[in-house]
C-alpha cells in the first residue's frame, strides 16, 4: 500500500506522476530526453542501462517496464534484457555496453566510484562523450526515480502482460504525456 494517496489503475511511477503533474511534466521530459533523444546510444541500449541500474537498486517497477522496452527495442535480440538481469557472463554483450553498465553501476552506488581507468576503458570500447554523459546521468536519473518509486512505497504489479503493453507504449510513443 503506497504511503501516500495515489489515484486507484496508475501502478509504480505512474501513481505519483498523475497525482502531481507539476513535477510529472519535468520527470517524464527527462526520461524522454535520457532514453529517446539525440545520442551515440541506441534507445534499446539505453533502455537496458536503466534497466540495470533498477535491477541494481531494486525497483521492481522500473526494473519489469524498463526492461519491456528494451526488449521491444531488441525484438529478436531481447534475450540480452534477461541475460544481463541474470548476470549471464556467457551471454554476448558488446565491450562497450560491458563497460558502460560497470560506469553506471558505480553511478548508481555512489558517483564517485567512477576512476579515470573506467573511462579510459569505455573509450577504448568505441564510447565518446555522449556515450559517457548519457550511462552517467541516465544512472543518476534513474537511481532517483527508482527511490521516488520505492520510496512512496507504489504497487509494482506482478502481470507481465502489463509491462509488456506499458513497454510496446513506450518504446513507440516515449515518455511524454
Amino acid at each position: 500500500m503506497p504511503h501516500i494517496q495515489l489515484p486507484e489503475g496508475f501502478p509504480g511511477i505512474s501513481g505519483p506522476l498523475e497525482a502531481y503533474p507539476e513535477t510529472a511534466l519535468h520527470l517524464r521530459e527527462l526520461a524522454d530526453a535520457l532514453l529517446r533523444g539525440p545520442s551515440s546510444l541506441t534507445p534499446a541500449e539505453r533502455e537496458v542501462i536503466a534497466t540495470a541500474v533498477s535491477a541494481g537498486n531494486e525497483c521492481r517497477f522500473c526494473t519489469r517496464s524498463h526492461a519491456a522496452v528494451a526488449r521491444h527495442h531488441l525484438g529478436e535480440g531481447a534475450g540480452l534484457v534477461d541475460a544481463i538481469l541474470a548476470g549471464d557472463s556467457l551471454f554476448p554483450v558488446s565491450p562497450k555496453l560491458t563497460a558502460l553498465l560497470a560506469i553506471a553501476d558505480k553511478v548508481r552506488l555512489d558517483g564517485r566510484l567512477v576512476l579515470p581507468e573506467d573511462i579510459a576503458r569505455v573509450r577504448a570500447s568505441g564510447a565518446d562523450d555522449r556515450a559517457i554523459h548519457d550511462t552517467v546521468l541516465i544512472a543518476a536519473a534513474f537511481s532517483m526515480y527508482n527511490r521516488y518509486v520505492e520510496g512512496l512505497a507504489t504497487e509494482a504489479p506482478d502481470d507481465g502482460a502489463l509491462y509488456d503493453q506499458m513497454g510496446t507504449r513506450l518504446a513507440e510513443y516515449g515518455y511524454r504525456r
